[in-house]
């Protein structure tokens, strides 16, 4: 049975989403503040999770930086402010989706089952591959990547999709082919995800937008990885 957790101090609104994901078969396990969220996903090690933004002590940003420290399970983030800085925020901490309330509960069950079958669908780079394009190697064994022999810190999905740009040297996909075959599904938020992986991607091998050694972008398309065999 597929199970969820579902973090919001608003009793009510914990009550109701519980009822609901259990009515359609779902286990569902439930805290109200950041501190019991991490607790009770270390110990029912959940599916999903549904994470609010507003909750006492730790608040839903920050719990999300724990859980990318420590897992790849799908987020989808809860908010009274429909904000679009909180948007990119917790896209950028890796959240995978993200609901402004008042929500429709039928619209939250969707993206979860539309989420889950993401997550089952995509495909992680296979264990022995190493991939190398100059100093930049990446080891999915080990799951890392350095640059000129200095380790890369990146969070699971920015390590995805470079491993994804490294395998399909100089082709150009466009931000939904992205989502299809890194998050692999119809992305149920926003497609600026991408861009915003990116972004952190470029930061973080030193790369420039303006004059890319690594990840270009295609005007009208999207982005690829640059070929340096290429003439």
């Amino acid at each position: 049975m597929t199970r969820l957790l579902i973090v919001d101090d608003d009793v009510n609104l914990r009550h109701t989403l519980g009822y609901a994901f259990r009515q359609e078969g779902f286990d569902v396990v439930t805290a109200d503040d950041g501190e019991q969220a991490l607790i009770s996903f270390r110990h029912a090690r959940p599916d999903l999770v549904i994470l609010d933004v507003m909750l006492p002590g730790r608040d839903g940003f920050e719990v999300a930086r724990a859980l990318r420290k420590e897992s790849d399970v799908p987020v989808i983030m809860l908010t009274a402010r429909d904000s679009e800085l909180d948007k990119v925020v917790g896209l950028e901490i890796g959240a995978d989706d993200y609901l402004a309330k008042p929500f429709s509960t039928r619209e939250l069950i969707a993206r979860v089952r539309a989420m889950l079958r993401r997550s089952r669908r995509a495909e992680p780079a296979r264990a022995d591959e190493r991939l190398e394009v100059d100093e930049l190697v990446l080891d999915s064994g080990r799951h890392r990547v350095s640059l000129a022999g200095k380790e890369v810190d990146l969070k699971p999905k920015e390590f995805d999709l470079l491993a994804f740009f490294m395998g399909h040297l100089g082709q150009a996909f466009g931000r939904e082919q992205l989502l299809a075959s890194v998050w692999g599904y119809d992305f149920a938020g926003d497609s600026r995800t991408v861009d915003t992986h990116v972004k952190t991607l470029r930061e973080k091998l030193g790369d420039d937008a303006e004059r890319p050694r690594w990840i270009e972008t295609v005007r009208g398309v999207g982005y690829r990885f640059r070929d340096r065999s290429a003439p």
